[in-house]
């Protein structure tokens, strides 16, 4: 069956193709469209989705009688796409503040929030590695997102409806060397932050998107979680499509999504069972189910991954969500807050699950995004006042909300400002559960906690660096030096005095420019060469999202995945 369903998907990629290759505009887009989803036909046919099946959690023995010796619990909570300004704790909110998150802004309220808070790249797969294996995942060679091919080819070749002045480059001679998607992934040798948590006990549990490889050694349970409900690849749908208590966004405007919308299955799976359909809107389900999984782990210590998909494209609501948001306007901007409400609704319930096991006071909970708010959108104001999307190293693509919660150790309403980043969880986490980070390899995250309590003065880091084929970027102190395409153009930013990166100081101030150069190779110097090639290369512009007419003088970056 499986050569079987090889030739079946080979010959509708085929067809895909070439039905792609004739038409450039918004039709063929959805003929395109249509076409692969040819291919999802074809693989649930393979493996159907099964009816609603039921989770058991595994559930852990009451603790003995006077046992008080108990590492903290664990919970990471990453939203997906989440812009700085989707959230009200610094005074934003979608729809100008109508959509509040009383619960994301509790985490902050009642722990510490980074004003500085970075993710640990400008897309999602390499900021999860980060995130999980505290190292720059541009060290070990996870420099892309893992997409399919054909996905790539269709936003390299097909024109939105504005006209580019500089389209996309698609890399027509690295298709020899492109593994598969399933073999996009992050290196089995990499130690993940459940497995180090493993040596003092814990059980670890994922919820949601991983992103991080799909072939046998590289899924969840291969890397130390002991139990995963979720998705393997990057999205999931949100319910089913023609879901009569769903309300859609479709981006007409965008190439990705009118891939996306055909080809994503509303479909989970525990551990590495068959897929199943959930029994409640997606970011509903995962909320569900985190409450469900921490009652059932209430007597042992535990590491939750609750990996959101929201509020990622397709924007897909809960009609009972967008009909109580009637004060927003625009169609699309009220779906994505009814997203956001489900979201923040969800964190709630996970919040008040710990109460009620009683074990709030002992449970360290970090919250943040995989990365800024995204172009594709088409909504002008997810990341304000922060300039830049998802793509660019902008502080939109990167500054991200970032916050951290242990009644038993961190004192409500702390601030701390000087830069952090994704990497640094895995360390924190390590050292609240009093496990020791392998020595074997450079770790690049630091414990944050002793920052957070005053206990140390100096700067978590010297500086913090991205990367993604030639464009790299690294911020040491307040500066801040991006370099790409074409001809390493430089933008430098004092953020001290320039927070929202408008005025270039490259021309300027040469002293700091070649400071933050000689950082850049130095810093990058022992990385290791990307594990595949990139497929394309295309400008992004951090002044426009994807809905807005392009100008030949638009400031522009170029990305490569």
């Amino acid at each position: 069956m499986g050569g079987l369903l090889k030739t079946l998907i080979a010959g509708a990629l085929s067809l895909a193709i070439a039905i792609g290759l004739l038409y450039v505009n918004r039709t063929a887009l959805m003929t395109w469209a249509a076409a692969q989803g040819a291919m999802r036909f074809l693989a649930t046919w393979v493996e159907p989705i099964l009816h609603t099946q039921p989770v058991d959690w595994r559930t852990s023995p009451p603790a003995p009688v006077g046992t008080t010796d108990r590492p903290p619990n664990i919970i990471v909570i990453l939203a997906d796409d989440l812009g700085w300004n989707d959230i009200s704790f610094y005074g934003g909110g979608v729809g100008d503040g109508a959509v509040q998150t009383p619960n994301i802004d509790r985490i902050a309220a009642e722990g510490v929030h980074f004003s500085n808070g970075y993710a640990g790249n400008a897309t999602c797969a390499p900021s999860r590695a980060a995130l999980l294996t505290g190292r720059y995942p541009t060290r070990y060679g996870f420099e892309f997102t893992p997409a399919p091919a054909e996905m790539m080819r269709m936003a390299a070749s097909f024109e939105s409806h504005r006209e580019e002045p500089h389209p996309g480059i698609f890399l027509e001679e690295n298709l020899a060397e492109f593994p598969a998607l399933e073999e996009q992934a992050v290196p089995a040798s990499e130690v993940f932050l459940p497995e180090l948590l493993a040596d003092r006990g814990y059980h670890s549990m994922i919820l949601g998107k991983w992103h991080l490889g799909e072939n046998e050694g590289h899924a969840p349970n291969d890397q130390g979680f002991d139990e995963f409900l979720g998705f393997l690849p990057g999205a999931a749908m949100f319910a089913e499509f023609d879901d009569p208590e769903t309300v859609k966004s479709i981006q007409a405007f965008d190439p990705i999504d009118q891939f996306i919308w055909p080809n994503l299955t509303f479909a989970v799976r525990y551990n590495k069972d068959q897929h199943f359909a959930p029994d409640e809107y997606m970011t509903d389900y995962l909320s569900t189910q985190a409450v469900r999984a921490i009652e059932a782990n209430k007597h042992r210590p535990f590491f939750m991954y609750l990996s959101y998909n929201a509020p990622h494209t397709p924007l897909h609501a809960r009609k009972s969500d967008y009909d109580a948001l009637p004060m927003i306007s625009n169609h699309t901007e009220r779906v994505y807050g009814a997203m956001i409400v489900s979201l923040d609704r969800g964190i709630g319930r996970v919040m008040a699950a710990l109460e009620a096991a009683g074990i709030d006071d002992n449970t360290l909970i970090i919250f943040s995004s995989d990365n800024g708010g995204a172009h594709y959108v088409g909504l002008p104001d997810l990341n304000a006042p922060y300039r830049g999307w998802k793509m660019t190293f902008f502080e939109g693509g990167t500054h991200v909300p970032f916050f951290m919660r242990w009644p038993d150790r961190i004192e409500a309403g702390s601030e701390y400002q000087r830069p952090v980043t994704h990497i640094d969880i895995f360390s924190t986490a390590a050292a609240a559960a009093d496990v020791a980070v392998p020595v074997d390899r450079e770790i690049d995250g630091v414990d944050l906690l002793p920052f957070v309590n005053g206990k140390v003065s100096d700067e978590p880091h010297e500086a913090i660096f991205w990367r993604t084929g030639t464009y790299r970027t690294v911020r040491s102190g307040d500066w801040k030096l991006q370099l790409s395409d074409p001809d390493e153009t430089p933008f430098l930013f004092n953020l001290a005095v320039d927070p929202t990166e408008q005025h270039n100081l490259a021309a300027s101030e040469p002293e700091q420019l070649n400071r933050l150069k000689r950082l850049i190779e130095t810093g990058m110097s022992d990385w290791s060469v990307p594990l595949r090639p990139p497929l394309v290369t295309g400008p992004q512009y951090p002044d426009k999202h994807l809905d807005e007419p392009l100008e030949e003088t638009d400031v522009s970056v170029y990305w490569y995945n």
